[in-house]
């Protein structure tokens, strides 16, 4: 039988933890949000005592409304989860200072560090000051900076509820530099050094999955050399993050504007490894 499975959701304010458990509770997870950092020993040894089908998938969301000595004590809790026999991940969600303060301005919600002493731009840099002790030992990060909520539902059915016990969930995405590297990128490929089919008004407006933008980058030698040489590297190094039970792995390719050279060779990259893993495929600026 597979173990027990403890997900812990947590990250900032308004980045997208309640959108989360919404999405692991329509999975069949028993969701807790909001759950005392100092109980979440308590209450996995009650699952672990009860031991009911109920309670075999479980996830708990944590935020900064903890006392801070209760959160900088969270690796040591998090250690002792570890030992028992459940499969333990964290998922921290995070999003730019930008769009966070947006969402806040556009729900005319209270950021729960603010105050009228703190405006919000400063109760966002003091909880991540506060979530860093969380952040440093997540197994996924998400960044919604870019991503629409649907999507993100999807993203997080995809990659926590569905994931197997002790199965890499490999994540390929495309991005363009302009708009920022993305935060939950394990390894980043620049592909700017390669022709750009932007330079061609007949190609300007189509994307990499449009076939003729794929004709124009296969006759590049260049091309065809970056994808070989990261399907290279890649078969070396994932095994390697597999032997030590990583539960996810992020590849970002990015170019200028992430239309055409990234999701080439992105999407080049997930068909040569979907025959033999399960990979999640995102095109972040296209």
């Amino acid at each position: 039988m597979s173990r027990r499975r403890f997900v812990i959701v947590t990250g900032l304010s308004g980045a997208g933890k309640s959108v989360a458990l919404n999405a692991l509770e329509d999975a069949g997870f028993y969701c807790v949000d909001n759950l005392p950092a100092a109980l979440l020993l308590e209450f996995a040894e009650f699952i672990d005592r009860v031991d009911l089908p109920h309670y075999r998938q479980v996830a708990v969301g944590v935020d900064a409304r903890n006392p801070a000595t209760d959160l900088s004590q969270f690796p040591q809790v998090l250690d002792a989860l570890v030992e028992m026999e459940f499969d333990v991940e964290l998922t921290y969600i995070e999003a730019s200072d930008r769009t966070l303060i947006n969402r806040f301005s556009e729900t005319r919600r209270r950021h729960p560090l603010s105050s009228g002493e703190q405006p919000l731009g400063q109760a966002i840099a003091q909880e991540r000051t506060v979530m860093a002790t969380l952040s440093d030992r997540a197994d996924l990060r998400v960044d919604t900076t870019h991503t629409h909520v649907h999507e993100f539902r999807a993203l997080i059915a995809e990659r926590v509820a569905q994931r197997t016990d002790d199965a890499l969930s490999l994540q390929v995405c495309s991005f363009g530099y302009k708009s920022g590297v993305p935060a939950d990128a394990d390894f980043v490929f620049d592909l700017r050094c390669l022709p750009n089919p932007y330079w061609d008004p007949a190609l300007r407006e189509l994307t990499g999955r449009d076939q003729a933008i794929q004709d124009f980058l296969h006759r590049e030698p260049a091309v065809n050399k970056m994808v070989d040489d990261i399907v290279e590297f890649l078969e070396k190094w994932i095994p390697a993050f597999e032997s030590e039970n990583r539960s996810y792995l992020t590849i970002a390719m990015g170019c200028t504007g992430g239309r055409h050279r990234s999701v080439f060779v992105a999407e080049s990259i997930a068909t040569h490894f979907k025959s033999d893993r399960r990979i999640l495929l995102v095109h972040r600026d296209s």
